[in-house]
Order: structure tokens, then sequence, then C-alpha cells
């Protein structure tokens, strides 16, 4: 599935239906009155959460989204339809932008929410609404209301746990297809992931967490180098952070230095993406040279108080491990962000 993060559409809810100008005229009834019925109201626009969805891909090619419009009132003072309302169905993590103005309007995070975005317009008053007892064939009904309309950019920050940093093939995708069951292109050249990729990661026997491989972190990252900030933004949103370091030959120049420039771009990006814990994980432990060099870069990232983990993707040689230690410190932010219960006293007063 080809992965959209960005799109531009115009959306419109549908207009209200005009009233109608019409007299009653039965047989021997000669002076039935004005009988025009309103017009109905023009469809809304909503926007519904679909969990089912990880890409904005069916905005891509079509670009006008119209709801219906109302119908015209009848005669007899029938009531027009209304028009059929439009659910614009997107991934967990959308957010709407204004795009004149730039001004976001929403962010759809929940699965299953369903908000009205835009109102469809009213329909109008038949020539029935306007009979006085000095206007009593009023030959005059209203037109219906316009639909409220916009033009909107939709931008996806995916919604995950757990996010993977790391430099072109330091073995982001290989982690990730190894404990979920995501499929992402694994090759021994670098940018050979050019989209983000999702993966649903089971730990403590029946929970999950959501892990993302995020492509593109060189440096010069944040100001558009590489893949550039196009993938950026989809680290806002996770809890934690696995900071994948190759030690082999593959990669150029030390591996801390190649680690603290990462954190430096992340940081240049947005600062609050520093104040995010932080895990590393030395990867490709089945390669020799790097196993030479992992008890001493250990000790080094330990002696500044991050958690370091040495797995090979390859063999499986420290992943439940990390897993184990990734699930328990999610459930312990869990735990903090829960509100503490009242105490009974307090509830009493």
């Amino acid at each position: 599935m080809k992965f959209v993060d960005q799109v531009r559409i115009e959306v419109k809810a549908g207009d209200g239906g005009r009233g109608c100008v019409s007299f009653r005229r039965e047989k021997f009834i000669p002076k039935g009155g004005p009988d025009g019925g309103d017009g109905g109201k023009g469809g809304d626009v909503y926007f519904v959460v679909d969990s089912a969805l990880s890409t904005l891909l069916d905005y891509r090619y079509m670009h006008h989204y119209k709801a219906k419009n109302g119908m015209p009132g009848l005669g007899k003072t029938m009531h027009g339809k209304n028009g059929e309302s439009l659910e614009l169905r997107v991934p967990p993590g959308t957010l709407v932008y204004d795009d004149e103005t730039d001004e976001l309007l929403t962010d759809l995070t929940e699965p299953g929410e369903r908000i009205l975005f835009l109102a469809g317009g009213q329909g109008g008053r038949g020539n029935a609404r306007f009979a006085t007892s000095t206007n009593r064939a009023p030959r005059h009904a209203q037109p219906g209301i316009e639909g409220e309309a916009k033009s909107l950019r939709l931008e996806l920050k995916l919604l995950a746990d757990v996010g993977l940093v790391g430099l072109p093939n330091a073995g982001k995708s290989t982690l990730i297809s190894s404990v979920s069951k995501a499929k992402p292109k694994v090759a021994d050249y670098p940018f050979t992931t050019l989209v983000p990729n999702l993966g649903v990661v089971p730990y403590g026997g029946y929970k999950t967490m959501v892990m993302a491989d995020i492509p593109g972190l060189i440096e010069g990252a944040s100001e558009g180098h590489g893949l550039g900030t196009r993938f950026l933004r989809h680290v806002e949103r996770t809890d934690l952070f696995l900071h994948l370091v190759d030690l082999t030959c593959m990669q150029e120049g030390d591996p801390f230095e190649n680690f603290q420039m990462l954190n430096n771009e992340l940081t240049n990006y947005d600062d609050s993406l520093s104040q995010k814990p932080q895990m590393v994980v030395l990867t490709k432990m089945d390669v020799p040279e790097a196993k030479e060099l992992a008890q001493e870069m250990t000790m080094h990232f330990e002696s500044l108080g991050y958690p370091v983990f040495q797995i090979s993707a390859v063999t499986g040689e420290g992943l439940k491990e990390l897993v184990h230690a990734v699930g328990e410190e999610l459930d312990r932010r869990r735990e903090e962000q829960v509100p503490a219960p009242l105490d009974s006293e307090d509830s009493s007063d």
C-alpha cells in the first residue's frame, strides 16, 4: 500500500433546498390558500476516525468532496427531503488544517471518533410560512442557505508507543519485522525504507504495543536533508525512542558521535523530543566486529544514564529482553498518566 501522509482537499456541506410557492387547489374549495412546503436541509460533513486505515491514500487522487443538497419543498406543505450527509474516514493521528490560514481545526486521534465538521445549509421556507391576515396569498418563498465550505490540508502523524530512530541501515526494519508481523523492505543499502512502517508487538502475555520505524534520519534532517522533515513529524507522538546504533563498519564515523548527531537533529526539529525517554539498542551482534565493541559502548552509554540492550534481529539474541523492558517502561508511564482515584472522605464533602 502506498503511504500518503499529506493531502489537500476541498470540502463542502450540502445546500439547503429552496422553499416552494404553491396554492391549494381542490374542487369546491375556491380559496384554498398557500401550501408551499419548506426545502430540505443540506447534508452535513463528518470526519470519522477509522483504526483500519494507516494512510491518507484515499484522498490522494480525489480532491473535491460535497454532501448532498436538500430537496426543494413541494405543494400540500410537503417538506423537501434532507440531503445525505458525507463521512470522511481518516486514520488515527490525522490533523485537519485550514489550507488558507494554516489554522489547526481539529486533531483526530481516538478510533471511532465522529465529529461534525461542516454543517449543511438550512432549507428555505415555503410560501405557506408567510401567510398573514393581511397577506393571504404570498407569492414568494426563501431560497435555501448554502452549506459551509473549506479548503483543507490533512496531515497524518502516526500514533505509536515506540519510535525506532537511527541512521539508515542501522537495523530498524529488521528489528520491527522480527518482533511483529510487519514486513518492511530489508536490504543492505541505505534508505531501503522510504515510508514509515507500523508493527504491533505482543508483550506480557496479552498486551500489545505499536512500534514505528521512522526512515530517513541523517545529519541535517531537521533542515530537509535526506528525506528531511517529511517523516520527522511521525516521531512526535511516540512515548519513547529506541535509538539503534550500528557498531559495524557499514556506518561511517564514531558510533557515539552519530548517536549525538541524531539526537541534535531531533532537538532541532522539536525541542520537546529531547525530553522523551530513550533506550539505546546496539544492533547486529551476530557480526564479530560489533560484538567486540559492544561491551565498551555499553559501559559508555550506561555511564550517561541510558538503558542499553545488545541484540541481533537475525539470530534473535536479546529480542525478548528488549521487548520485555520496553513493555515494562510503557506500563509504568501509563500508570503515571492515570489520575489517582478520589479519596472516599474527599468525595463525601
